[in-house]
């Protein structure tokens, strides 16, 4: 990726240094993240053991030292680098893997991760085996955004490491059940959820019985700053997560409208898809060369105005179609009940939360316990709350 202009780059330069040491404090405007920072960021003066440390040898010696050199060869000077890591309790580095690296394995390995293949894409519970799911989705939007950074000659492993674990925080039933919780934490407690604010909780606190994955400030300021919503993420690896992430829900929620027979292709709207392509291959591939080709030109990760303004009104018709269509809206007073009823009874009832759970307020532990579940177990719950059980005579 080309240098930008030389007016920008004290900004970019301010940006890089300000991921970097990110901890977990954000901008004031993101709301409910604003009160648990502070708990977040303390984790730092709690000591808490690293583990073992890492084998030797030659190899291993003088990795670090190799993979600096590669960077400083082949990446972009806008990239973010891999050294040093930096990590709210320090411990040292592996000695085969870049910090980026070993933080893509710790999402992968951790159990946010697993539960994703039972969460909800758009499609609630689906039975076909061909819808996406939460956990494919994470993959697509990982898979494109290694495409875009190594276009651009920016960090890959950092970008695939953010892409893997953007949508952690997500609870069940989608966007849906993320508005049904916020709704509930709003009434009782005057606090409120969003799932990128909480995917931050999971890598900071919830994982490994509270201790938390101990992630790089980067790859931990890409996942709280992927959403439209949130304040944008401070490196440009970071920023191709968050605008893949629209390119790919896009994409995959037209093919499973058209699956379930909610959507016909002739449905969508002919502008857009005379720009952006009859099918979804091609309207990715339209959509990854132009947000190259002008992020190149730019100096920062930007789309152009043709593509872009299609890709937005393509969006606009899914919103009013697909996801706050007649067919999803039908669900929602469904999934309001299970999730406010779970909600109030845990409130009632917070001895019956697993342990597992780090102890914290009421408003926390709920949010935490309810966020976690997949869409199966929510449902397992709530029939286990509220429908009676038969029994032989």
């Amino acid at each position: 990726m080309t240098s930008p202009p030389a007016a920008r780059w004290p900004q970019f330069v301010a940006n890089l240094a300000d991921a970097r040491g990110f901890v977990a404090e954000r901008r004031p405007d993101n709301g409910a993240l604003g009160r648990r920072a502070v708990r977040i960021g303390g984790m730092s003066d709690r000591h808490v053991p690293t583990g073992y440390g890492h084998p030797g040898g030659p190899v291993a010696s003088g990795f670090a030292a190799r993979m600096q050199a590669r960077e400083a060869a082949d990446l972009s000077p806008l990239a973010t680098p891999s050294y040093p890591a930096e990590r709210a309790r320090e411990e040292a580095d592996c000695g085969l893997r870049t910090p980026f690296q070993r933080d893509r394995d710790r999402i992968v390995h951790c159990k946010a991760f697993r539960r994703l293949k039972h969460k909800t894409q758009v499609f609630v519970a689906p039975t076909g085996d061909h819808y996406r799911t939460r956990l494919t989705h994470t993959l697509e939007v990982t898979q494109v955004s290694r495409t875009v950074a190594r276009a651009l000659a920016l960090n890959e492993d950092l970008t695939e490491a953010i892409g893997l674990g953007h949508d952690l925080g997500h609870p069940p039933f989608g966007h849906v059940g993320e508005e049904a919780l916020d709704r509930c934490l709003r009434e009782r407690f005057g606090t409120g959820f969003r799932h990128y604010e909480h995917s931050l909780r999971v890598v900071e606190i919830l994982e490994r019985d509270g201790r938390g994955l101990n992630l790089t400030g980067a790859v931990r300021d890409g996942i709280v700053g992927h959403s439209g919503r949130a304040t944008p993420p401070r490196t440009l690896e970071g920023r191709i997560v968050r605008l893949v992430d629209r390119f790919a829900y896009i994409n995959h929620d037209i093919d499973d409208a058209i699956r379930a027979g909610v959507l016909s292709p002739d449905d969508l709207p002919a502008d857009a898809i005379e720009i952006l392509g009859e099918t979804g291959e091609r309207r990715i591939g339209m959509l990854v060369h132009d947000l190259v080709e002008h992020s190149e030109a730019a100096g920062e990760i930007v789309q152009g105005e043709s593509v872009g303004g299609a890709m937005a009104k393509l969006r606009a018709f899914m919103f009013e179609h697909v996801y706050l269509g007649p067919v999803a809206t039908q669900e929602h007073v469904k999934i309001g009940l299970v999730i406010s009823s779970l909600f109030d009874h845990y409130c009632a009832h917070p001895e019956e939360i697993p342990g597992s759970h780090p102890a914290g307020d009421l408003a926390d532990c709920v949010a935490d316990y309810l966020a976690g579940m997949t869409d199966r177990y929510c449902i397992r719950a709530f029939e286990q709350l509220c429908v009676p059980v038969s029994f032989a005579p």
